[in-house]
């Protein structure tokens, strides 16, 4: 048995095998509530042989979308689509996931395909939606051009903490049976992490601990409305690729603090808390970011996830096999082949009958192969 189809559990849940679906981002949701769009597109991933499928970046306010488009759970209603998206994810044997999410000031964003940048009085001419206020730990915005956050008060910052709270009790409704919390990639939680963003002088702001506490503080909300059975994952920024900005010590440090409070997984990523442009400092290539998994799984002593820019089955179960995640996360190698993992456990000598589809499928796939290999066709 390879590890990257090895099972794997954190609390009582059990993963399959090592692999999960990132959350993307697909803007095609109504006032945040989810439709079939998000059903098939999560769907297909948990009949591709993923074992863990997780939602986009969905808010827990309405006002803390990036864009118009977000998919959102502060609201009682925004349950019954997703349960029945968990619903049919679950009888296909993974297990659902949702990503829980504040924009800050990266809020009132146009979708991607509409150009990326704030949300102005144009959008409401060509598509009627308008631009709110965004907020942030500190009046200082996301990048040139763009709008100044209100700087969140006391009262904000309680009432966005008891937001991720009420999320996860509807999470739990939903059917979920793990959260992440999106502190990453320039959304809220990272931007009161960073000090390129957080130059606030109070508790909230300052030193290393006290631009931990508004994670720590989420963490605690999540986990008064959470099982103790289910897991709670948080995707960092492992560095800011910035001068005086995060570096990995610091976010080893924030995943001590986290893992105190009931945290469970660190999903690393990097980058995204300034700007459009790639940081000077970033190089991108196969696995680059994986280092951070290992330096935050070793010195922090969590389980990590690993992601960004991975594709290759053999690269992953090195990475698995030494030691430097517990599992992997893929997004775009999935949009592109939804069945990666089926066909990873093939190339890995892991399936050779097709076992591992869904019968349906794989009863005709094992019929053409038979038929194929016969007439020496392929």
């Amino acid at each position: 048995m390879t590890t990257l189809f090895s099972s794997y559990k954190l609390r009582d849940i059990t993963f399959k095998n090592r692999i999960a679906v990132s959350p993307m981002s697909q803007y095609r949701a109504r006032s945040g509530f989810a439709d079939d769009w998000q059903l098939v597109h999560l769907g297909r991933f948990a009949m591709g042989g993923a074992a863990l499928v997780y939602t986009e970046a969905t808010a827990v306010e309405a006002d803390g979308r990036r864009t118009h488009g977000d998919l959102g759970l502060w609201n009682d209603d925004q349950i019954t689509k997703l349960k029945q998206i968990t619903d049919f994810i679950s009888r296909e044997g993974s297990i659902p996931g949702i990503q829980l999410s504040h924009a800050g000031r990266k809020a009132s964003e146009r979708r991607p395909w509409h150009g990326e940048k704030p949300v102005s009085d144009e959008d409401v001419a060509h598509r009627d939606e308008a631009p709110w206020q965004c907020i942030g730990p500190s009046a200082i915005s996301y990048a040139e051009g763009w709008p100044v956050p209100q700087q969140m008060s006391e009262a904000d910052i309680q009432r966005v903490v008891a937001s991720f709270g009420e999320a996860a009790r509807r999470s739990y409704d939903a059917g979920f049976k793990i959260i992440e919390v999106y502190a990453a990639h320039g959304f809220l939680i990272h931007q009161f992490l960073s000090p390129l963003a957080n130059q606030r002088l109070d508790h909230w702001g300052g030193n290393a601990e006290n631009r931990n506490r508004f994670a720590v503080e989420v963490a605690k909300s999540i986990r008064a409305n959470w099982p103790d059975e289910y897991p709670l994952a948080f995707r960092l920024s492992a560095t800011d690729w910035l001068d005086g900005g995060i570096e990995p010590a610091d976010t080893v440090e924030t995943a001590k603090a986290l893992k105190a409070v009931g945290v469970d997984m660190i999903d690393c990523s990097t980058g995204g808390i300034g700007g459009r442009e790639r940081p000077r400092r970033m190089v991108i290539e196969q696995g680059f970011q994986v280092p951070f998994a290992a330096q935050v799984k070793t010195d922090a002593d969590i389980a990590t996830m690993a992601v960004g820019f991975l594709w290759d089955a053999p690269v992953m179960e090195d990475i698995l096999k030494t030691g430097q995640a517990d599992m992997i996360a893929l997004a775009r190698e999935l949009l592109d082949d939804p069945n990666w993992p089926h066909h990873a456990a093939a190339s890995l000598g892991q399936d050779d009958g097709f076992d591992r589809w869904p019968v349906e499928s794989g009863w005709w796939l094992n019929k053409r192969k038979r038929l194929v290999d016969k007439l020496g066709l392929r």
